[in-house]
């Protein structure tokens, strides 16, 4: 029902009129159920006076062509104490709590004012008992709020005046004096002052300008603009300025940093963005040093949800040393390909696709220009792994996959590829499995299985890396594979199992060799065309697992004892395929004179070697322990006694060749852990025990230590390892955050996803994560600060014992660390550092310092020492439509070492 307010208001002041003529001046509703007395706390000015402020501030001429007025909903309105018609003024007051809806308008305030001759409504605050100023109007409208101190709205052209109005557009704050609503997406406002500040009343900063345009949820656009710090106007400022207000993703230009360097001064990861669509970005941004020295780099993010997401980075860059014409001058580039791809587990049960790239130069993270990336310029490898899988549904399951991966060594500058990889394997058939029921004895537990493995495997160098020369050793082969086994119970506690399992190996090309006098070398011809072998073996195993138990009773701290046991023999024959050995002749070594045949098989150096010629026969035996104790639980209101593991997995395994003529006692390995603290701390050791002596020459001879004057086992090697994280939230019951590959910087490179090898900066210097502080400014029942100060620390251990030819020395141990501490609710440090035992001297070292200043952040990361000795300072506004906002001061590390 749609209706005009003038009309329906006189039409009810008339009604009362007759009811109660003796009161034609100023009449009291009698139904509303609220006493006429006067409200304790007053309105902050009379009807009188701000009747007269209106009519004052009234410059509205009337239109010689008047408009009808009619409105398009209703207009409801309530108050918590009064609600007072003035036919006399043709008013109506509302107080206390008011509130006026009129479609997807509303308006509420201490005070409303209904001006029916204006067909206009005013809201103010009211002052409470105390003189506060209490209550000031809300105006919502499309879910946009603003909060001034005063409204004047006009129902026919739907148009206001506010004064002191503050509103919050996308990550902006904004207060104006004088704010004129031309309609629902325009306001003018006049000066008027915009922050992302939290606190718009008294922000660390804002812009100041005398007039803007406001588009709500589009666009900000100001006359001349100063922007003020701490309330001090800076020399900082602009004839105009364009804010954009949108949530959404738009493209626009990304402003360069300004600075110097060793290559010049510079304009730094400058560019522009492509908001492509709600799925996909795309980020272009360079670099220009005034030396010539310049870097281009692509970045895109793309994700649809329960279906997969992702980001690809291309990075290039030029580097010029010096100046042209000087003796070091020198150029140099490089180059670094980033790509990671997660599927969603629901997306497709039975395929998957998943992507990890890290590839380039092999110098890229040592001597990027303007990326200091620690976790990774410490690695050593750069991998990558593209993979699809299908699984076919059926009897039997098979299951298809198709890789390409990457493995690239730094420092020898030396790649490793396949390209690509296919799997192919077939789940378990038991052929004379009954079709109904469990499986029983050796007959029906036979089971056989192929599998399909084939490859195109390159070598190569990183100078030669995506050039024809790359191909063309490239090794091609396949490997198809048929194990047969059972496995049944004897004597019910031992189990069995044995089995067979042939192979054939198919390759595209062998080798054939040939002893050239002339040259006095050995040829190698490659044959190329289709080639194969075939190999077989056999192996059967026997194990058990006893137990032993140890009580001392109930009321004991220790209750019991258990030792787990599980020892195991094995037993395997490898036939000696000779047949795939030829002979050549050459002139002996030794005797020039003499003739000696060297043996050889035209599949050394193919993509799975050659078979083997000697046969072999075997014994493998092994021992797992596995110790635990049933303790006394601390909590007394436990009923059962807690369960420790004391020593975990402590196996002992060694080999004996029944089919060697010397030495055929492997070395005896050993291998466990030790729990420390349950789930965060537990000891990893390992060693090699031999029982054969050395020669003077450091070789093994067969014969035994205890024998040449030693003990009776000869410690080769030992290791001793642990890592150990504990934090403040350990003791308050907290949880740790799992790491998510995508969304860390450095695990995503392929370095650490903790920061024990320091914190990874981005490209304009600021610490990755850095904005997150955990600490909260709180305060308890006493009004005193919060004495809580979140902590983390994160250690590694590591020593290695090498003896292995007498040398007795221990080749590596360090301990490195890692820690961070919020000494204040918005003050963090951090420190990432390790101490050489061997080298007796620090490893690298990474000091870190992050302040929140609420809108703003500042950082500061120090190397303190070794070749990347330098320091890099931060500051600038957090919100992102503002972080080109920014002030940076860098000490860069001398690249010349």
């Amino acid at each position: 029902m749609q209706t005009n307010i003038p009309n329906s208001l006189f039409c009810f002041v008339f009604t009362l009129f007759f009811s109660l003529v003796l009161y034609p001046q100023e009449v009291e509703t009698s139904s509303i159920p609220v006493r006429a007395e006067k409200d304790s706390i007053a309105p902050a000015m009379n009807a009188d006076e701000i009747s007269r402020q209106l009519q004052q501030q009234d410059t509205t001429k009337t239109d010689t062509v008047r408009k009808p007025q009619f409105l398009t909903d209703i207009v409801t309105y309530t108050a918590t104490d009064y609600m007072r018609l003035s036919p006399k003024e043709n008013k109506m007051y509302l107080y206390n709590e008011a509130k006026i809806v009129y479609g997807d308008m509303t308006i509420e305030a201490g005070l409303i004012i209904i001006d029916n001759s204006k067909n206009e409504v005013y809201a103010y605050g009211i002052e409470d008992s105390t003189g506060v100023y209490v209550q000031t109007p809300v105006f919502t409208q499309a879910q946009r709020t603003v909060e001034p101190d005063s409204i004047r709205f006009n129902f026919d052209t739907e148009r206001a005046l506010v004064h002191n109005s503050r509103t919050q557009q996308a990550e902006f704050n904004v207060k104006g004096m004088v704010t004129k609503r031309e309609n629902d997406s325009v306001y003018f406002m006049k000066n008027v002052r915009f922050t992302t500040s939290e606190d718009v009343d008294n922000p660390e900063y804002f812009f100041y300008a005398r007039r803007i345009k406001f588009v709500p949820d589009k666009k900000i656009v100001s006359g001349l603009v100063n922007m003020y710090i701490a309330d001090v106007p800076t020399p900082l400022g602009l004839p105009f300025g364009y804010f954009p207000l949108t949530e959404e993703e738009t493209s626009g230009f990304i402003i360069p940093s300004f600075g110097d360097s060793q290559y010049g001064y510079n304009l730094q990861n400058g560019g522009y963005y492509f908001a492509i669509s709600d799925y996909a970005d795309l980020l272009a941004v360079g670099s220009y040093y005034t030396n010539g020295t310049y870097n281009m780099e692509l970045t895109s993010n793309y994700a649809k949800r329960y279906r997969f997401r992702g980001n690809f980075s291309v990075r290039y860059e030029k580097r010029f040393n010096s100046q042209r014409g000087f003796p070091d001058f020198s150029e140099s580039s490089s180059y670094n390909i980033r790509w990671s791809h997660s599927q969603d587990a629901k997306a497709n049960p039975s395929s998957r696709f998943s992507a990890s790239v890290n590839l380039g130069s092999s110098e890229y993270y040592q001597e990027s220009i303007n990326q200091s990336n620690t976790g990774n310029f410490l690695n050593n490898t750069l991998s990558s792994s593209v993979s699809y899988s299908k699984t076919f549904e059926g009897e039997p399951q098979v299951n298809l996959s198709l890789a390409a991966r990457h493995s690239q060594n730094t420092r020898t500058q030396s790649i490793n590829m396949s390209l690509p990889t296919l799997q192919l394997s077939m789940s378990r058939i038991y052929p004379f499995a009954p079709s109904v029921g469990a499986k029983k004895g050796l007959f029906e537990n036979i089971n056989l299985q192929y599998s399909l493995r084939a490859e195109n495997q390159i070598e190569t160098t990183d100078s030669l890396f995506f050039k024809p020369e790359m191909f063309r050793d490239a090794k091609l082969g396949a490997q198809h594979s048929i194990p047969l086994s059972t496995n049944f119970k004897l004597f019910k506690f031992l189990s069995v199992s044995t089995g067979t399992s042939y192979e054939e190996t198919w390759v595209s090309r062998t080798f054939e060799q040939s002893y050239d006098p002339v040259l006095n070398e050995v040829i190698r011809d490659t044959v190329n065309g289709f080639d194969s072998y075939r190999t077989y073996n056999f192996n059967a195993s026997m194990g058990t697992t006893v137990y032993g138990l140890k009580s001392f009773g109930k009321d004991k701290k220790i209750q019991a004892v258990r030792h787990v046991m599980r020892p195991s023999v094995s037993y395997s024959i490898n036939p000696g395929f000779d047949r795939f050995y030829d002979t050549y002749e050459r002139p002996d070594r030794a005797n020039p004179d003499q003739i000696e045949l060297v043996d050889y098989s035209r599949f050394d150096g193919t993509l799975y070697g050659a078979p083997g010629r000697n046969f072999s026969s075997s014994i493998g035996l092994s021992l797992s322990n596995t110790f635990e104790a049933k303790v006394t639980s601390k909590d007394s209101t436990a009923t059962e006694p807690k369960k420790v593991t004391l020593l975990n997995n402590f196996s002992m395994s060694t080999s004996y060749n029944l089919a060697g003529d010397s030495l055929r006692l492997s070395p005896i390995s050993l291998r466990g852990s030790i729990p420390i603290v349950q789930n965060k701390l537990d000891i990893n050791f390992g060693g090699n025990l031999d029982i054969y002596a050395l020669n003077n020459n450091n070789r093994r001879i067969d014969k035994l230590n205890i024998e040449n004057g030693g003990s009776l086992f000869r410690l080769t090697n030992g290791s001793v390892n642990f890592g150990y994280s504990f934090s403040s939230k350990d003791f308050e019951g907290g949880e740790e955050e799992e790491t998510d590959e995508l969304e860390n910087e450095t695990f995503r490179n392929g370095g650490r996803p903790d920061d024990l090898f320091g914190k990874g900066m981005g490209p304009d210097g600021e610490l990755f994560e850095e904005d997150e502080f955990e600490g909260k400014e709180e305060e308890n029942e006493n009004s005193w600060y919060n004495y809580k100060i979140p902590w983390d620390i994160r250690m590694a251990y590591s020593l290695n014992y090498s003896n292995s030819a007498r040398q007795d020395e221990i080749s590596a141990h360090s301990l490195m660390f890692t820690g961070n501490v919020e000494l204040a609710p918005k003050w963090k440090v951090g420190v990432s550092s390790g101490y050489d035992l061997v080298n007796q001297g620090f490893t690298f070292t990474q000091l870190r310092f992050q302040r929140d200043l609420n809108s703003w952040m500042m950082s500061f990361n120090w190397v303190p020492f070794s070749n990347r000795k330098s320091w890099n300072f931060l500051i600038r506004i957090k919100a992102n439509v503002l972080s080109d906002i920014k002030y940076e001061k860098r000490r860069e590390r001398d690249r010349q070492l």
